[in-house]
């Protein structure tokens, strides 16, 4: 039996949305991608983590892709953190309950362990690989959906200028960059300063990173009266206790934020 026919006549759009392009820019988006399909084919793309051939680039190969453990819900409303099964909408973890973030709202794409994930940030991080910013921004836009819509800004969480100084550049801001074209959240990293050169967390108990942490961010005085009553989302790589993420809450709240979410690539759970 066939489907009835709609009661209303199909839409016929006679003329083209957009204007089409000058040829100039028609022949140089033709000679762009020849160029890449010749590229491709002498260098094939490669896994973004054990450079086994792939489709496309900025992708991973099955192997990786199914080592990857994406953040699905069901997850703590309230850390991200995923929970064993299914219980309802709107939960928060014990851990949530006992010890609150000063944050509101964090949201990552995966958990960080061995294997992809903490390869990919490691090397985003430490090894100038700034091309995977691109797909690990685009990941984290889709994983945080939730909290950037009605956003007013992201939030790079920001390195002292020593620091940046040595690694040349900042892979929050890098990834928060990419958020912003896929969401439409803008950003802006002169809202949050590191005033304080602090020594690495590595090792550190969740006491020490917090002490290590207190007085390092600060929002500076020509910059508050834009941020006061803004939504933030502040951005990072990854979130392993928090100490990171709430000090720099803390400061964007001192400074005037109506209200501070997180979102990361990934996130640490040690029960998970």
């Amino acid at each position: 039996m066939e489907p009835a026919a709609p009661p209303y006549p199909p839409i016929v759009i006679e003329e083209p949305l957009e204007p089409p392009l000058p040829w100039r820019t028609r022949m140089a988006q033709m000679a762009a991608r020849l160029q890449t399909a010749c590229l491709n084919l002498v260098y094939p793309p490669g896994c973004m983590v054990c450079r086994s051939a792939v489709t496309a680039p900025g992708t991973l190969c099955t192997d990786c892709w199914t080592q990857m453990r994406f953040i699905e819900r069901p997850f703590c409303e309230r850390l991200g953190t995923p929970f064993a099964q299914d219980l309802g909408p709107g939960l928060i973890s014990p851990q949530a309950m006992a010890n609150p973030p000063v944050y509101g709202r964090a949201r990552a794409v995966a958990l960080f362990e061995d294997g992809p994930a903490r390869q990919l940030i490691h090397r985003l991080k430490y090894y100038d690989r700034m091309e995977l910013a691109r797909p690990m921004g685009h990941w984290m836009a889709r994983a945080g959906a939730d909290v950037l819509a009605g956003a007013n800004v992201l939030v790079p969480v920001p390195l002292h200028r020593g620091r940046l100084l040595s690694r040349q550049f900042n892979q929050a801001a890098a990834l928060a960059a990419v958020i912003a074209r896929h969401s439409g959240v803008p950003g802006d990293p002169s809202l949050l300063a590191r005033v304080k050169a602090t020594r690495s967390q590595v090792g550190m108990s969740r006491t020490e990173r917090a002490n290590n942490l207190q007085g390092a961010f600060r929002v500076p005085e020509e910059r508050k009266l834009w941020l006061t009553d803004r939504k933030v989302v502040l951005v990072d790589d990854v979130l392993t206790s928090g100490a990171t993420a709430n000090a720099a809450a803390r400061a964007l709240f001192r400074g005037g934020a109506a209200s501070v979410d997180l979102l990361v690539f990934a996130q640490v759970v040690t029960d998970a």
